[in-house]
């Protein structure tokens, strides 16, 4: 088994940077798959989160490893047999993103700890993104990402737990088999564990499809955005991994700002302002 302190040390990859104009379309898609066809055009604000669709990496299909990552992004630490999980984000909005804005994305690791646990070695990586328009900031985001060294067929201790309806819910949606599809397109996200069930099964031991984490969080907001409440800060962190066939329901608590999606137990909490 590989020693993941040795794995790290010294990985210290360079920032990057890059540049794109925001585009309806995408948008426009996302409100699709989220139940409420809406037509975005330039001066529309993007909603809260929504900067998941844009300034995306393209990484060709031959560069890409048995998971659906590239076999070496820049920012996927060098671990063997490595295993990626979202744990969740912190998001602050300075200033809304406008489509029609030219964004620059500044990206940098900001931190890289290893904790040995009873399931074995866990490293926790901080990736800290600005967008950037006309010189200011206008969203900060840092993404929680975990890594294991893990051969294949190995199973986790994590069962499939059936929908439950939520009472009073702010907002439902379907995790279908095509909805994890259509978001991974639009995010250009070629993880398998999303939508190849046989590799999420046999290979890294999950009992179905794998419902993305930013999905989830998105879904979290939603309720606020139907409702026209301005979110300044987002705040989630996902506590178990939730699968294909979960029915959400989002329940938003007005006394604290805070909302949780639920299907059947919750997979993700989450805190706005």
């Amino acid at each position: 088994m590989t020693d993941l302190h040795s794995a790290l040390d010294g990985w210290n990859p360079e920032p990057v940077a890059a540049d794109g104009r925001l585009t309806g379309w995408p948008a426009t898609a996302l409100a699709t798959l989220l139940g409420r066809p809406e037509e975005f055009t330039d001066g529309s604000p993007l909603p809260p989160l929504w900067h998941h669709l844009y300034l995306l990496e393209t990484p060709a299909p031959a560069s890409l490893g048995e998971d659906g990552h590239p076999r070496d992004g820049h920012f996927l630490p060098p671990i063997p047999d490595r295993r990626r999980m979202f744990a969740g984000a912190r998001v602050r909005q300075h200033r809304p993103l406008l489509l029609g804005d030219v964004v620059q994305k500044r990206s940098r690791v900001a931190s890289v700890r290893v904790k040995d646990g009873r399931s074995g070695q866990l490293a926790f990586v901080t990736v800290r993104a600005e967008f950037v328009v006309g010189g200011e900031v206008a969203v900060t985001e840092e993404q929680d990402l975990v890594y294991r060294s893990q051969a294949a067929g190995a199973p986790r201790a994590i069962a499939a737990t059936p929908a439950e309806a939520a009472p009073g819910a702010d907002f439902q949606f379907d995790a279908t088999p095509a909805t994890l599809f259509q978001f991974s397109a639009l995010t250009y996200n070629a993880h398998r564990i999303h939508y190849d069930l046989d590799y999420a099964r046999d290979v890294e031991g999950y009992p179905g499809l794998v419902v993305h984490g930013p999905l989830q969080a998105i879904a979290l907001v939603e309720p606020l955005r139907r409702a026209g409440r301005p979110v300044s800060e987002v705040s989630y962190r996902l506590e178990r991994p939730a699968f294909a066939g979960s029915s959400f329901q989002v329940v938003v608590s007005d006394a604290t700002l805070a909302g949780g999606v639920s299907p059947g137990t919750p997979s993700i909490t989450g805190t706005f302002r």
